[in-house]
């Protein structure tokens, strides 16, 4: 029992951080951590939370319980009630996971450690889960002891201990923990690996669980290298713009090119594809003729071609082309189409008198639409400027067009046109068009990047 203690407490002096909260469910697992942690008070500062789905009819008075728990040993608590119910495709474990740990992030201050009381035969049943989905090292890697989450990060300090040494400490110490009905509900995949897998295996193997997770371990080295490998990939061949060149692709091996696919849409806030997206990618669009455009489509995301480049965007959803009357001066969001800002400039932009004298419209284009550029002697097609500066095609038709006193002022943030540009040392406006069907990081920032998926 002392050497539980210990170990808790110096993976905790291990963290440098001295604020803690307990994801407290009221369950055998949580209540050890929770009780653990109210012994080791001394310079630091703990409190609990605790998440209620509302999936059970008892959640509240399991709310109640923690309450009463954190009550007896002076431990503030804080309840979070979540919506939990699965979206289409996805399991009630996916959504209440998720809603879980979207909760967690939130709740997390900085310099703040969130402590979860996973333990070694958890660890084992991530590990054969991930492999019937036919994971790769990332997957087969577990969960990790430390993992960023939030503005704080999350920590498990239990992972190297198995199940029955948690029991027998909260019977040493009297705990009264809950059960979770649901827990020996089979039809949930980890509690099927739980009560009849994994005892079968501890039969023949009975030192399965701690050899799974060192194999976890393992994996985890080797995902931490092709990480590595794969950002110096990454780095080579991706663009200012975020896009990656198809030249410095097709360098690589097959299998390099699949590592640096899955990278490059980590690195864009996506979560990894079906193995046979990336093959299509592959096959389909690195592998079309320099001249066509090609994409391929799945639930979270689009991956389009153009310009020798690969793009990742959401999906694209059909938007209503509105008209709207801006007054400038605050944010004008666009239905399905982002928001448009505008900020002080000088000798660039549109000049500020025609700003704040004219009538300020925002449309879509309807075709024929033309713009004289600055220093440029005739008018152009809104077509063959696009064309010639290389604008993405799925950005012509959603490009915002400013209108003042009903004659087409500026394209987007693409550009002015005569005669409402500024001239130099001009007081003016520059239009700001943040998209997350742009190239570069102003999408990436407008799509709010998510933390990665935490396994478990």
């Amino acid at each position: 029992m002392s050497d539980l203690l210990e170990h808790v407490k110096h993976f905790l002096q291990g963290t440098s951080l001295s604020r803690f909260q307990i994801a407290y469910s009221g369950g055998l697992d949580s209540h050890v951590l929770l009780h653990l942690c109210s012994r080791l008070q001394d310079g630091r500062q703990f409190s609990a939370i605790h998440i209620n789905h509302g999936l059970h009819p008892d959640s509240n008075g399991w709310a109640s319980h923690c309450r009463q728990v954190c009550g007896a040993f002076k431990m503030p608590l804080r309840v979070i009630a979540v919506h939990a119910r699965p979206g289409p495709g996805q399991s009630p474990e996916e959504a209440a996971r998720n809603a879980r740990y979207r909760a967690f992030a939130e709740h997390l201050q900085a310099d703040e450690g969130l402590l979860l009381a996973q333990h070694q035969d958890d660890q084992a049943e991530t590990v054969l889960l991930q492999l019937l989905r036919g994971a790769g090292p990332a997957g087969l890697a577990g969960m990790p002891a430390s993992a960023p989450l939030g503005k704080g990060k999350l920590l498990r300090p239990l992972l190297s201990f198995p199940r029955r040494v948690l029991r027998e400490y909260a019977r040493a110490h009297r705990l009264n923990w809950l059960e979770d009905p649901s827990n020996q509900d089979l039809s949930y995949d980890r509690n099927f690996l739980r009560h009849h897998i994994l005892p079968q295996l501890a039969k023949r193997w009975p030192a399965c669980a701690s050899t799974i997770a060192r194999s976890a371990r393992h994996c985890g080295e080797a995902h931490h290298i092709l990480t590595e490998t794969a950002e110096q990939m990454r780095q080579v061949t991706e663009a200012e713009d975020g896009g990656l060149e198809i030249e410095g692709i097709t360098q690589f091996s097959i299998p390099r090119q699949r590592l640096l696919l899955r990278a490059w849409l980590q690195k864009h806030g996506f979560r990894l594809p079906p193995e046979p997206f990336i093959h299509r990618v592959l096959t389909e669009v690195i592998g079309a003729g320099h001249d066509r455009m090609p994409k391929v489509i799945w639930k979270e995301g689009e991956i389009h071609r153009f310009n020798g480049k690969l793009y990742v965007l959401p999906p694209m959803q059909p938007f209503p082309k509105r008209h709207y009357v801006w007054k400038g001066d605050s944010p004008l969001v666009l239905a399905g189409n982002g928001i448009l800002k505008s900020e002080p400039a000088t000798g660039h932009g549109i000049a500020r008198h025609w700003w704040q004298q004219g009538n300020l419209e925002i449309r879509y284009r309807q075709g024929g639409e033309s713009c004289l550029l600055p220093n440029r002697k005739g008018h152009r097609s809104l077509k063959k400027l696009f064309q010639e500066y290389r604008i993405p095609p799925w950005l012509r038709e959603r490009a915002p067009l400013l209108y003042i006193d009903g004659q087409l002022a500026a394209v987007a943030d693409f550009w002015v046109c005569e005669p409402f540009s500024a001239k130099r040392c001009e007081k003016a406006r520059i239009l700001l068009w943040e998209s997350p069907f742009k190239p570069g990081r102003a999408a990436m920032q407008s799509r709010g990047l998510v933390q990665p998926n935490m396994t478990g």
